[in-house]
């Protein structure tokens, strides 16, 4: 025993020196500094914000000597490639939707701005390692909104409960609505400190050369080495219910919904959830789209693109198994046009890549259908987009978000919704979000006088409108129409009994199914954070198997499917995505950039 043991930390040691050397090299850093420039003044003119967000493919503006090229301008998308860019690579960033964005990306009907989904952002406060990243990919233009309290109230039932921000005034909030309950909720805020001092050990294990981490799970040695892997595989549901008995703050704890049902969802990641807007909430100034307005620009410094209506096609992949480029589909005849560059990334996720956009004989091998076979699609979204006549101040909008269930058995509402046929949905809709990016954005009354809206939201599975796939957007006939408006009129009705001031104000009201995200986000199934986020896919194995580096040499995977769903995801996404192309330790480089601008600070308080 004692020999093998001996052999186990001489191989580890010898690991983490070969790491150390390759990922604390002392140069090619990043983020060397804080942004030189202070935020300029918001740019309204739309011609201008179209050239950077709706500039068009061509094979002229494909620049030359790419040292890598991305598939997608989602949000992992365009951190991996602003990241490259700070680094001095040239980047080329394809997008097939007609503007850049992705989930970030807004679009306007009837003078009336609406988000997609960014909805609020937590851990944004000053110094946060959030801030200081998106201040780095953005060169400090992107400017945050701070959601006054409460940022959410939650309904259970007939029960309403509020959210405040701040790490005192958060845990007293709840405690003050649930003052039996003290003790479970210290324990939980305690077990949320640790998911988030130990989460950065899954971006490690991600890191780390295949072998060892092929050894530590061969071993089971992970849930040892920390309590995060036990987190991780542990179901929300049981991990509350033995912390309280009080039915109502079970649910509370894992209220984020994103489609999964909490005795199938990591209470690892539901912690975090929590964690993450404990210290508040934001919104960007300018509305979504502000962020992919001023990381295009990043990228295009250090002589890279991003082009939309860009369709890529296939990764183009050599005999050997190396990752050589991409044909993308363009101009009048959709004749492809191949784009050759030394590296390849992926944010159009695990599904699209590795399922339609290698060869068919590349799909086949074991690494890419092992990696297949661990994980399926998160649940589809569908969304109320509802224009309103006035502003939010005169209609007295809410920057609140509401997350409206039906009651507070969060598992039955999921298993019984889940199972619904097609025609039973719309008189059984389970939970609904609504939120009012008018009242959020301080800007928005400037930009859209007199005018403001609503988004609903609820989950949706692809199943239900599967009969309609394939067709086009506004070409898929009279009972599609019938069926999806059906949803949107009853979300709309329960919206405006917690409203029912708003229901003469309503101009109009558009609706997106798993459909509309298919063709407009490249969801394969119509999926709101990618791959489902439940057990497996927080099981050490799968952690590990969802790294940025893939079975394909030179073909990297970025955004929400690397590390988990959301802006903070994605981001996280596209930072570990950066780490392993550039052989370093990003995280390293920011905390000490974050310790740099705090002492900064310091000097200037003095």
């Amino acid at each position: 025993m004692w020999p093998a043991l001996l052999l186990l930390v001489a191989l580890a040691v010898l690991a983490l020196g070969r790491v150390a050397h390759r990922l604390l090299a002392p140069s090619g850093n990043p983020f060397a500094g804080p942004p030189l420039e202070p935020p300029r003044p918001l740019v309204t003119d739309q011609r201008t914000r179209d050239r950077v967000l709706k500039r068009g493919f061509s094979a002229q503006r494909v620049p030359d000597q790419l040292d890598a090229v991305v598939i997608g301008s989602g949000v992992g998308g365009l951190a991996v490639a602003a990241t490259l860019a700070k680094a001095g690579r040239r980047v080329l960033v394809l997008e097939q939707h007609d503007q850049a964005g992705g989930c970030c990306h807004t679009f306007e009907q009837h003078g009336i701005e609406f988000d997609v989904g960014i909805h609020y952002v937590g851990q944004l406060h000053e110094g946060s390692l959030l801030r200081v990243l998106l201040d780095q990919l953005t060169d400090g233009q992107l400017c945050w909104h701070r959601l006054p309290d409460p940022y959410d109230e939650v309904t259970l039932g007939p029960q309403r409960y509020q959210l405040r921000s701040g790490k005192v005034a958060f845990v007293t909030a709840l405690e003050e609505q649930f003052p039996a309950e003290k003790a479970a909720i210290r324990e939980f805020m305690k077990l949320s400190k640790v998911a988030s001092r130990h989460v950065a050990l899954l971006a490690v294990l991600k890191l780390s050369p295949r072998w060892l981490v092929t050894l530590l799970l061969r071993l089971g040695l992970l849930p040892r080495l920390s309590p995060v892997f036990r987190m991780a595989t542990t179901s929300h549901s049981q991990a509350v219910a033995q912390l309280t008995s009080d039915p109502d703050l079970r649910a509370l704890l894992g209220y984020l919904f994103y489609g999964t049902a909490p005795r199938d969802s990591s209470f690892l990641v539901n912690a975090l959830m929590v964690h993450h807007y404990q210290r508040g909430a934001w919104y960007p100034r300018g509305g979504a789209s502000e962020v992919a307005f001023h990381a295009v620009p990043v990228i295009e410094r250090a002589g890279g693109a991003v082009l939309v209506r860009a369709p890529v096609t296939r990764v183009l992949v050599s005999a050997a198994g190396t990752a050589l480029g991409v044909a993308v589909r363009a101009g009048p005849a959709d004749e492809e046009l191949e784009i050759r560059a030394p590296i390849v990334i992926s944010d159009a996720g695990v599904f699209n890549t590795f399922g339609k956009l290698l060869p068919r004989h590349v799909r086949s091998l074991p690494g890419v259908r092992s990696l297949l076979d661990m994980v399926r699609p998160g649940m589809g979204s569908f969304l109320v987009f509802v224009g309103l006549r006035g502003s939010a101040a005169e209609l007295g909008l809410p920057p609140t978000n509401f997350w409206i269930y039906p009651h507070n058995d969060l598992d039955a509402m999921m298993t019984q919704y889940a199972a619904l046929s097609r025609d039973d949905v719309p008189e059984n809709l389970a939970m609904m979000f609504i939120t009012f990016p008018a009242a959020k954005d301080p800007t928005y009354e400037q930009r859209h006088p007199g005018k403001s809206c609503m988004t609903i939201l609820t989950m949706a599975r692809y199943e239900w409108f599967e009969e309609w796939a394939g067709s086009r957007p506004r070409h898929r006939g009279p009972e599609y129409q019938q069926y999806k408006m059906d949803i949107a009129q009853r979300l709309l009705e329960r919206a405006l009994l917690r409203f029912p001031h708003l229901r003469d104000k309503v101009e109009f009201v558009e609706a997106a199914s798993p459909l509309t995200n298919q063709h407009y986000l490249g969801a394969a199934r119509g999926e709101m954070y990618g791959t489902e986020h439940d057990l497996l896919r927080f099981s050490p194995a799968v952690v590990a198997a969802l790294r940025p580096d893939t079975p394909v040499r030179n073909l990297y995977l970025t955004g929400q499917d690397v590390f988990s769903c959301g802006l903070a995801g994605a981001v996280h996404g596209g930072l570990l995505c950066a780490s392993a192309i550039l052989g370093r330790l990003l995280y390293l480089d920011l905390l000490l950039l974050k310790r740099k601008i705090k002492r900064r600070q310091g000097r200037h308080t003095a």
